[in-house]
């Protein structure tokens, strides 16, 4: 019992502690600056920390990563290529960070009353457990909706030979080139189908940073070409690797339409 005690007064007491800075830090650096700083943190530690290990695990861990591996070498990109790509999400990252900055400064001060309706809730009252679990997942049907109608989309003939192609340079995907894009693509099937939702729901910033951290490690992971994450890299690697099935992020679009399985249809090159 004291056990108990003991371990619910601490989980307790850092949530009173987390709640006191995450109050003074809006109240010291404003709620627009901590919306704009917060998204270039998760991006880095959510997409560039997870994609840069796992470019670098045939330096790190050779054996290892010869080991998962979906592709062959003969298939993998080059130096160069990995070098290139990483030029291209650069860019697309600073389009993300401007998009963010220009909506936070059209949205105004979140504290005042005409705009308390507008856009993600900044503010030092913390979301309660039961929302956070109702907005993730919502978050997360949302997303998974979004992306596989966009992608879908970005398949059509005419959009696939010049938006989508760029994207289907890397026929052995590595875990930058998910955001390796088309500005276009990288507007319709990356930025909104991650955005669209929270803003929709009037979802709390402190349950949008868990939600975009979660899609970009997902991203980055089915990206990889690695199959040590129950073949979560498999179902998208196939998607580069034959073109027409494995739209959606999570497969339940997939099964809903019945993309999931492979079908005998003209490649588009």
């Amino acid at each position: 019992m004291n056990t108990t005690i003991a371990s619910f007064l601490s989980v307790d007491t850092f949530a009173h502690t987390f709640a006191d800075r995450w109050a003074t830090t809006l109240a010291t650096y404003g709620a627009r600056r901590v919306e704009i700083v917060g998204f270039l943190v998760v991006q880095t530690l959510a997409f560039w920390v997870p994609a840069g290990i796992y470019i670098a695990l045939p330096w790190i861990a050779p054996q290892f990563s010869e080991r998962h591996k979906i592709q062959p070498a003969p298939k993998q990109p080059t130096a160069a290529d990995i070098r290139h790509c990483a030029w291209i999400v650069i860019r697309n990252n600073a389009m993300s960070t401007a998009l963010t900055a220009g909506l936070a400064l059209l949205a105004g001060d979140p504290a005042d009353e005409a705009n308390k309706l507008l856009g993600l809730r900044i503010e030092a009252k913390l979301p309660t457990l039961a929302e956070f679990a109702r907005d993730f997942v919502l978050c997360c049907a949302g997303r998974e909706i979004l992306f596989y109608y966009s992608h879908r989309l970005l398949h059509q003939p005419r959009f696939y030979r010049t938006i989508h192609k760029t994207h289907h340079k890397f026929l052995a995907p590595v875990a930058l080139a998910a955001q390796y894009a088309h500005p276009v693509e990288h507007l319709l099937a990356n930025i909104l189908p991650i955005g669209l939702p929270p803003l929709l729901l009037h979802s709390h910033i402190l349950t949008y940073w868990p939600f975009m951290a979660f899609i970009l490690v997902e991203t980055a992971t089915v990206h990889s070409g690695y199959d040590f994450f129950d073949n979560a890299a498999k179902m998208h690697d196939l998607h580069h690797e034959k073109f027409n099935l494995n739209y959606g992020a999570f497969g339940l679009m997939d099964y809903v339409h019945g993309t999931n399985k492979l079908k005998r249809t003209k490649r588009v090159d």
